[in-house]
């Protein structure tokens, strides 16, 4: 068998989502972004499946607020509600079709280290779970520690990812930058994995590369970027770009890199969001003015479509300049626009709340 991770823009069976209540995420009971959830479930079940996992607290509610047709409520145990991080990542064997997860360890983006939430046992524990429920056969990583945003793929053998991220030392510390690459090979079927050196600036996940930089197809990425030499973000950027024009993917091909500015005007936490959650013990908190990771990058394919966050008021401009990158860079493709600025404050945005399962056979 030779299984390999597709890319996210090939054809998809399903996504899967996890409906929001950690109140140290998601502010006032997390009501507001329970709506954004819904209305991206309701919008990706229109294209393809959508397995959604809720709690006891939660499943009355997203009874409520989503359509019932192609979605599944499953009833699987989380901490949160970052799918892309904790639901397995799935391989499709090239010759059979079978499609297979993968359970990475989980350890709340560092662990002991810098981890943001002191107990993570129930998302460690969610893509063993979740493959279960769902039926799809599950191959564990051992002690391998991976969070699905820190990867993305063009689905022909290269691998993009960040050094800030894979190489921290919350990550998997005992392994070399060289060791960790053989594993991310051995275990998503790929033949060279590209380091950037960062990602979003303020990026809590230590700069997960989903939030940075996307294949769009294969040798074709986009890039955040601003043209604004006092922003932070610029010497980031700059070193990205500057290592994805020095190197050449799996089959040797120069990249290319179409830069998707970031919002113009920093999205910030205000008062009124800050008096809206309940930080437990041992949980990474937020101050009034902190800036938070916003990207345009964050977006989600699904069949025919891609999900683009949206950020709304002042960025209004800067979302409307992302979205038409969007739509001459993917002409093929509907391009939504979601108000995703509920998201952004739980610390990401629409691909990391995600999870695709390619195309493919159960067996």
């Amino acid at each position: 068998m030779s299984f390999r991770m597709p890319g996210e823009f090939e054809p998809q069976q399903a996504a899967i989502l996890i409906f929001p209540e950690r109140p140290g995420s998601w502010g006032y009971n997390a009501k507001p972004a329970q709506k954004v959830f819904a209305e991206i479930i309701n919008t990706t079940a229109r294209h393809e499946h959508v397995y959604v996992a809720v709690s006891a607290t939660t499943r009355p509610t997203a009874e409520r607020l989503l359509d019932r047709e192609n979605i599944t409520l499953l009833d699987i145990p989380s901490d949160d509600a970052w799918a892309r991080d904790v639901a397995p990542t799935f391989v499709r064997d090239s010759e059979s079709g079978e499609v297979r997860g993968i359970s990475w360890r989980f350890n709340a983006w560092g662990g002991t280290y810098d981890g943001l939430y002191a107990h993570w046992e129930r998302d460690d524990a969610f893509a063993e779970e979740f493959c279960r429920q769902a039926g799809f056969p599950c191959v564990s990583a051992g002690d391998f520690v991976l969070e699905g945003g820190s990867i993305h793929t063009d689905g022909e053998g290269t691998i993009l990812t960040t050094e800030s991220c894979l190489l921290s030392p919350g990550r998997n510390p005992g392994m070399t930058k060289e060791q960790i690459e053989q594993k991310l090979c051995v275990m998503l079927g790929a033949d060279k994995v590209i380091w950037l050196p960062r990602g979003i600036y303020n990026d809590e996940t230590n700069e997960h590369v989903d939030n940075v930089c996307a294949f769009i197809r294969p040798a074709e990425v986009v890039l955040a970027w601003t043209d604004d030499k006092n922003d932070p973000q610029y010497e980031l950027s700059a070193a990205c770009l500057e290592a994805l024009e020095n190197c050449t993917d799996a089959k040797g091909r120069k990249i290319t890199v179409h830069k998707l500015p970031i919002p113009d005007i920093p999205v910030r936490v205000t008062e009124a969001d800050l008096q809206g959650y309940e930080f437990e013990e041992g949980e990474d908190t937020r101050e009034v003015g902190e800036r938070l990771a916003a990207s345009y990058v964050n977006f989600f394919f699904a069949n025919g479509i891609v999900l683009l966050p949206q950020f709304g008021g002042e960025n209004a401009p800067s979302d409307r300049r992302a979205l038409n990158i969007m739509k001459r860079l993917l002409p093929d493709l509907e391009i939504i626009p979601v108000q995703a600025a509920e998201i952004i404050k739980g610390g990401g945005n629409i691909h990391c709340i995600t999870q695709q399962i390619p195309e493919g056979v159960k067996l």
